[in-house]
């Protein structure tokens, strides 16, 4: 009995590691195909936002520079001194609270980082504050943010640039 529990974890193991190494393969193609898009960004003095929203949380979500890898996204707390939010309106437990509608859109973010850090008490992050004097809606629905397979939680922060997979794996994993 205990050499075929043995067997079955083996199994189990070999499957995981085989589905793992598709989702993988999956995540690189696709972020090779986003990356070659963002290769295309015209350059100029503005920033391509991601919405991030998560309830409780004082960040916005994430910025990075045309023609940048999402890798390089910062995420950010915005200083609304100038212009508000998109989706500013009143937050729960507001009734009719809208806070967050635009959760994943894509924007074209003018503005300029302060220099200056806040606090986010809700994940305990210390984060840039960005200073936005225009945004432009980009898209509605841009796809995934760091890899595909990433599941998108609203009750803890999940995204983070350090999930896209490196060059170097995405090359051993489309070798094997």
């Amino acid at each position: 009995m205990r050499n075929l529990s043995v067997k079955i974890s083996a199994l189990c193991m070999a499957v995981m590691l085989l589905c793992q190494c598709d989702t993988l393969k999956s995540d690189c193609r696709a972020l090779a195909e986003r990356d070659a898009e963002i290769a295309q960004e015209s350059p100029g003095d503005y920033y391509v936002g991601r919405r991030y929203y998560v309830p409780l949380t004082r960040f916005w979500g994430y910025l990075r520079r045309p023609g940048e890898s999402w890798r390089t996204a910062k995420l950010v707390i915005m200083d609304e001194s100038v212009v508000r939010n998109p989706d500013r309106g009143y937050e729960p437990p507001v009734k009719g609270a809208v806070f967050g509608s635009d959760k994943n859109y894509e924007y074209f973010v003018f503005g300029s980082y302060t220099g200056e850090k806040a606090y986010d008490p809700s994940t305990d992050q210390i984060l840039p504050v960005f200073r936005p004097t225009q945004f432009n809606l980009r898209n509605k629905k841009p796809g995934f943010l760091f890899v595909p397979s990433e599941e998108y939680r609203e009750d803890y922060v999940t995204l983070r640039p350090l999930l896209i997979p490196s060059p170097e794996l995405c090359r051993q994993a489309e070798a094997e």
